[in-house]
């Protein structure tokens, strides 16, 4: 038999067995560390979902626990930009499963290479980071936020997907399951769980005690340095190589990239990614407030501005104002010169 064959047969025995659920399969959407993600037919509602379901072997139970663990964090997290769960359950082949929300649209990563301007960039970069801060607020700490985890909907929406290695804060730290990176001796304990490219230094080294909220600031940092550069804040390597730059480089500056963009959003970036916690913004709101300042034309607190940029800003912002007090002026001066003649 040859590759390609064996191939088919093992996609086709992977797939769930939806026999006795309310569920139709249609296709496979994607899979990634301990589940994959197929495209159903709720057949009782008549609407179309998402099943995640478990694609390893799972002996222990540990799997299954993570997994119905991840549907109950997300079930309790009911926000605009977090996709719904419907259900959760066991298959008749004795995997766990759960459904959620079918979101269409495109991942970050495949939106913004439509085009969309900054603003635009900015507006939705804000939605993202209010699901993240709503998670925070309920000690939900995500751990795997990149733009491969950010689906963008068809009417602008936001949602953060993947919370399956999700930290819980003030609850003992599960051993790490299903997307562990690798193990460092000498850390907390050894684990190191997220994506190299996007994760914190304190994340890279395997400092379980030390991940909390600002661990996520970073990951959004580095999100909204990806959204600006359109490049990730590290070349792709190795998870090796990606966790070395992490702990000991810098990224490029956002301007040597692109001159165009703004000092203060560059500045609101690097504050983000700071290399210690106590460095970044103390809370997700605080970055997104920081950028709605931006936006509204206010002085940014990760930018201390000299005296000419905040005239300036002062200036873009009254100018239209200022032009019609100019023009006023002018049409006062010329009807006195008018009647004085």
């Amino acid at each position: 038999m040859d590759d390609e064959r064996l191939a088919h047969l093992r996609a086709v025995a992977d797939l769930p067995d939806l026999t006795g659920t309310r569920y139709r399969l249609i296709r496979r959407l994607g899979s990634g560390g301990m589940a994959t993600v197929y495209l159903v037919e709720d057949t009782a509602l008549r609407r179309e979902a998402a099943l995640k379901v478990l694609s390893d072997p799972d002996p222990s139970g540990d799997l299954a626990a993570r997994l119905v663990e991840e549907a109950r964090l997300l079930a309790g997290l009911e926000h605009p930009n977090l996709a719904p769960v419907h259900d959760v359950g066991t298959l008749p082949d004795g995997r766990v499963f759960y459904v959620m929300k079918y979101v269409r649209g495109a991942r970050l990563d495949e939106w913004i290479a439509t085009g969309p301007d900054r603003p635009a960039l900015l507006r939705l970069f804000i939605k993202v980071c209010d699901a993240v801060s709503f998670a925070h607020a309920h000690g939900v700490v995500h751990r795997d936020l990149k733009p491969q985890n950010i689906m963008v909907g068809e009417f602008g929406e936001a949602l953060v997907l993947d919370w399956g290695v999700t930290k819980v804060l003030g609850r003992l730290d599960p051993p790490a399951v299903g997307m562990p990176v690798g193990r460092r001796p000498g850390t907390a304990d050894g684990s190191i769980v997220g994506t190299p490219a996007w994760m914190a230094p304190e994340q890279a080294r395997g400092d379980l005690a030390a991940i909390d909220s600002r661990t996520d600031v970073y990951a959004l940092g580095a999100i909204l340095y990806f959204l600006l550069g359109r490049r990730p804040p590290f070349p792709p390597g190795t998870g090796e190589e990606s966790l070395r730059k992490v702990l000991e480089s810098d990224p490029a500056s956002l301007r040597s990239i692109d001159p165009s963009i703004p000092r203060q959003l560059q500045a609101i970036a690097a504050k983000a990614m700071a290399k210690h916690s106590a460095d970044r913004y103390p809370a997700v709101g605080d970055l997104s407030a920081d950028v709605l300042r931006f936006l509204d034309g206010l002085a940014v607190e990760a930018y201390p501005e000299s005296i000419f940029e905040r005239a300036g800003r002062l200036f873009a912002r009254t100018r239209t104002l200022a032009a019609l007090i100019a023009a006023y002026t002018l049409m006062r001066l010329l009807i006195l010169w008018l009647t004085g003649r």
